[in-house]
């Protein structure tokens, strides 16, 4: 099991952007020291009611703090991004890492993202897999030219490539169950949103099962999941603590449309305890143990990122959080 640290990039109006970016440099530092496996961060553009670092630039101020840790993007945008500038940006990024930079890549979901960028939603998932080839051949061949329906490259010998051979992991987001399918599919790890509850993922898991099976991909080494993580000396303080910051965050999906990107008749609009129950992980150091013990034994996952942090939650929370996770569970999970 590899456990890795999400570092918000959300903050709130006003606040100072340096100062934000000082404090997630120092989170990376305490996560290093206290044993995670992992640092991310994830990307949205226009993303009020907050302010929001883009991660590429982020990442890269952070990977000089985050040792032998693993950087991964969760995730990039792909279809709002030209494949050629993407591809550079993956290589410099495994480089400055040395080697340890993982990509995620999903489609978005967000209406004002794809209009902003000139990108029509319906074209998503083919601008996608364009993009996807456009990359793995610019990492990997010698000479190539590519005349696809929305990019274009011409004849050229490209040198600019990422650290890792033939290129760094692609992990893949996926919400509904057609894209998760679409993940096994194309032979990608599904990496699970920390959205949905334990119920659904598990339901939705024995799909992606099905859909390796059927298109002759085995089951990927790595298995991620993203959970949203509170840990406290007992349950009720980590539901009273994380509240004031973790419900706005929800509220805030449900404004974007995030609870209707999941199958069913999702809804974040709803009390805080029905919110968090078997979807988000608040306890005591004991209770996280187990929780992490049953995603591991339920589903196979080898990779669980935690969000600790949200929009406004003091720093002083944050780096008491990682400590206790240093000391009472990493010790027993890893």
């Amino acid at each position: 099991m590899k456990l890795g640290f999400f570092v918000t990039n959300q903050y709130l109006p006003g606040e100072s952007m340096t100062q934000k970016i000082q404090e997630s440099a120092e989170q990376v530092r305490a996560a290093r020291d206290a044993g995670f496996d992992l640092i991310a961060t994830g990307q949205h553009y226009l993303a009020m009611p907050y302010q929001m670092s883009t991660s590429f630039p982020l990442l890269a101020r952070l990977a000089a703090e985050a040792g032998n840790m693993e950087v991964a993007a969760t995730v990039v945008l792909v279809p709002l991004h030209n494949p050629v500038e993407l591809a550079e940006s993956v290589a410099t990024l495994d480089a400055i890492c040395g080697g340890r930079f993982v990509l995620g890549i999903g489609l978005g979901y967000r209406d004002e993202e794809y209009a902003a960028f000139g990108v029509q939603r319906a074209e998503r998932v083919g601008r996608m897999r364009e993009a996807l080839e456009v990359m793995k051949r610019l990492w990997s061949q010698e000479e190539l030219e590519f005349q696809g329906k929305y990019y274009q490259v011409p004849k050229v010998r490209p040198a600019t490539r990422p650290v890792q051979r033939p290129h760094p992991p692609i992990w893949m987001a996926a919400n509904g169950d057609a894209a998760i399918r679409r993940a096994a599919r194309w032979g990608y790890p599904w990496l699970i949103n920390p959205h949905a509850t334990i119920p659904m993922v598990t339901r939705q898991f024995s799909g992606y099962r099905e859909a390796l099976a059927q298109t002759g991909h085995t089951m990927p080494e790595t298995l991620p999941m993203m959970r949203e993580l509170y840990v406290a000396r007992d349950q009720a303080a980590a539901y009273r603590e994380s509240e004031p910051y973790l419900a706005p965050k929800y509220q805030a999906y449900a404004e974007w449309g995030q609870d209707k990107a999941l199958p069913g008749q999702e809804s974040f609009s709803i009390p805080y305890r029905e919110l968090a129950r078997d979807r988000f992980l608040l306890g005591s150091p004991e209770e996280v143990v187990q929780e992490i013990q049953r995603y591991q034994q339920m589903l196979g996952v080898n990779y669980l990122i935690f969000r600790m942090q949200w929009p406004g939650m003091p720093q002083e929370q944050v780096l008491r959080q990682i400590e206790l996770m240093g000391r009472e569970v990493i010790p027993l999970v890893k």
